[in-house]
């Protein structure tokens, strides 16, 4: 198993570069399914979940092959003659679970494992369901399977309000509803940008959609869809997580830039809370440059659906929060339990409390060297975070979390400075000191 060593005390310098969004890759790799041919991505990031998605897809029939230098997958969808995403690949990650609509959008049927992903909180897929049921599908559940049939090979239609909104449960219900009979209507739609990206690549193939980044989604259902060639979005959380890493590590008064994404896509929350941090940003098209405060301000936030603050940049701003000279509150409204690396950060000294969704964090901290296990994705970049400014060396085991979302991080963060560098340990290997005594 792989885990990263990081000696802190090294400033960020130069630049990061953003890479291809993961949340907009895994539901366009979805969409190819929907056309009889061969779909091109570009700019899709070589990551964990790109590999186990391209082996789901290759379950159902379809031909998947991946360049890694050039960042591009194509997916040759003439054959799709098995309708079903296993257990074995779907328990590795909840986007698996986009197959229950991609295959009923081509095929009318599906069989779909029941989701796992990180190990935090419950995800449920109700939404997916009682969607797809009022879309006109019948769903039974068969050990564990999710069995899905539209009469006649294709959904109806109809009209479905998500509480709450949901960004999985919107890609999926657009999977299905662009092949249907007739018009669908998604309420209370999720507007991120990763479902607009998405939204906009299904209309490119030749889908009937309508309100795209609103609220109300309209669908009229087509024949057939058509292979495209389509350039995927930069990963707007990278982003973020790259913007905090310039005030967490980058020089007090020396600005640092963060290129090639695409900034309105972090939100107005984000910015602007960064901003009352204290630190200087400026946003250039696709580069920001920031520059670090003598002293990060505390700012509270509390997560939203687009366009408040993403859950998924709460464990980054946490850390961040831990440099402040005061108390701030997290608190995140989207997901249950999303704390779990706040022990593993009081392991190397923060000061925080956590009670239901808030964490409570008390600045100004001196961060010490330990060794730190990952729980989920985001959880795993805040520990790098964190031991890029602690004093020692840290140890973040489990980094495969990680690699589900961070494309080659070590690497980017070796190019602007960090003492940073992957080592392969055993996970059940007994300490030294331990078997010294028993030897």
């Amino acid at each position: 198993m792989d885990k990263l060593v990081v000696t802190g005390g090294q400033p960020l310098t130069g630049s990061l570069t953003v890479g291809g969004s993961k949340n907009t890759a895994l539901p366009l790799m979805a969409a190819s399914l929907l056309a009889d041919g061969t779909t091109t991505l570009t700019n899709i990031p070589a990551l964990r979940d790109v590999y186990t998605f391209s082996n789901v897809l290759r379950v159902s029939g379809a031909s998947v092959s991946f360049d890694e230098s050039a960042h591009q997958l194509t997916v040759d969808a003439g054959r799709i003659d098995h309708p079903e995403a296993p257990y074995d690949l779907v328990k590795k990650m909840r986007a698996s679970f986009y197959m229950l609509g991609a295959l009923i959008g081509r095929c009318g049927e599906a069989r779909v494992s029941l989701p796992g992903g990180c190990a935090w909180g419950p995800r449920p897929v109700d939404l997916h369901l009682e969607g797809m049921k009022a879309f006109g599908a019948s769903i039974e559940l068969d050990q564990g399977y999710v069995v899905a049939d539209a009469p006649g090979g294709r959904l109806d239609g109809g009209t479905f309000r998500m509480e709450p909104s949901s960004v999985g449960a919107t890609i999926n219900l657009l999977l299905g509803a662009v092949t249907a009979r007739g018009g669908s209507r998604i309420e209370n739609a999720a507007q991120e940008p990763d479902v607009v990206a998405f939204g906009e690549a299904l209309r490119q193939m030749g889908a009937q959609i309508d309100g795209l980044g609103t609220r109300t989604i309209e669908i009229q259902g087509v024949e057939a869809l058509e292979p495209i060639t389509v350039r995927n979005t930069p990963d707007r959380i990278e982003m973020g997580t790259f913007m905090v890493a310039a005030l967490l590590a980058g020089e007090p008064g020396v600005p640092f830039q963060v290129k090639n994404g695409h900034h309105p896509h972090l939100g107005a929350a984000f910015k602007k809370h960064l901003a009352d941090t204290g630190a200087e940003i400026a946003y250039n098209d696709d580069v920001v440059t920031l520059t670090p405060p003598e002293q990060i301000r505390p700012v509270s936030i509390a997560t939203a659906t687009y366009p408040g603050f993403p859950t998924d940049l709460q464990a980054q701003w946490g850390v961040l929060m831990a440099t402040a000279d005061g108390t701030a509150r997290i608190t995140d409204t989207i997901y249950d339990d999303r704390f779990k690396h706040i022990p593993e950060l009081q392991r190397m000294g923060l000061d925080a409390q956590v009670s239901g969704a808030t964490a409570t964090i008390h600045g100004p901290t001196d961060f010490q060297a330990a060794t730190v296990m990952s729980t989920d994705l985001r959880a795993s970049v805040s520990l790098v975070l964190a031991g890029m400014i602690a004093e020692g060396t840290t140890e973040v085991l489990r980094v495969y979390h990680l690699d589900r979302g961070y494309e080659a991080l070590e690497q980017k963060l070796q190019n602007a400075g960090i003492d940073i560098r992957r080592e392969q340990y055993d996970e059940f290997a007994e300490p030294e000191e331990v078997a010294e005594r028993t030897a």
